[in-house]
């Protein structure tokens, strides 16, 4: 029972958290082209310049490989590190174009261009504010997705459905970042006014139909629901929805 009340305890700061940034990275903007190879992002969740990057990936419907660089951690701190020359982030890698970045306006103006063919959106330039609106999020949050634990590392990559605002799968990235998880995250951002609410009680009533040819679409098609955060580990075979069970598992499996 305390954990559960502490649970939704989480899931009010976190909402709260999504509503100090104006539930930006809700919904897809323009459904950029996956490129050939998956972009990487060097990545703290608790960070508030991050979290604009991650952002700016939901609304162009952008797959990533996440690489968690809490402060002390051990595994992929050091390799940005080796990368950019500094501890700073976000790092962006893009393979495609043997490109490096820092600096979140940098990143965020390279991926509405590049993959988005667009200028950025005026909701989603950093400017002034929305920083501090982010980093009042995380201190909504008290700071979590910041410091690295000890945890196993596995061989393969989780796989994490998501997008930026959901206040349950910020509960999950959080831990995926504490633990030092790498894993490959897969924006499914809102499509259209009936994907609005949660997956149990949409705003539109009657039968969900996710928008024709859309990404919503695929993951119905292939899951069988759409829902967030849906994770999957390719080392043991878990598939799991629900971002308490998704913790749970999370930290029998790999913490220490």
């Amino acid at each position: 029972m305390a954990n559960k009340i502490l649970h939704q305890l989480s899931v009010a700061t976190s909402i709260a958290a999504s509503s100090a940034s104006l539930w930006r990275g809700t919904s897809l903007v323009t459904a950029a082209v996956q490129p050939k190879k998956r972009l990487r992002l060097y990545d703290m969740e608790g960070s508030p310049f991050c979290k604009l990057v991650r952002e700016a990936l939901t609304a162009l419907g952008l797959d990533a490989e996440i690489y968690p660089c809490p402060r002390g951690g051990k595994y992929y701190r050091p390799e940005a590190i080796r990368i950019g020359g500094k501890a700073q982030f976000p790092l962006l890698v893009d393979p495609n174009n043997n490109t490096v970045m820092y600096e979140s306006k940098d990143i965020i103006d390279y991926l509405f261009q590049t993959y988005g063919a667009q200028q950025t959106p005026a909701i989603y330039r950093p400017g002034k504010l929305r920083p501090l609106a982010s980093g009042a999020g995380s201190v909504l949050r008290m700071m979590r997705g910041i410091t690295g634990r000890a945890a196993k590392q596995p061989d393969k990559l989780l796989e994490l459905w998501s997008f930026e605002s959901s206040p349950y799968t910020r509960l999950v990235r959080e831990r995926l970042t504490e633990l030092e998880l790498a894993y490959v995250l897969h924006n499914i951002g809102k499509e259209q006014f009936a994907d609005m609410g949660p997956a149990a009680m949409r705003v539109k009533p009657g039968p969900y139909k996710p928008k024709a040819g859309g990404r919503r679409e695929q993951v119905l098609a292939q899951f069988g629901r759409v829902q967030v955060p849906y994770l999957e580990d390719p080392n043991t075979g878990a598939k799991l929805y629900e971002s308490s069970k998704i913790i749970d598992y999370l930290e029998r499996e790999y913490a220490v």
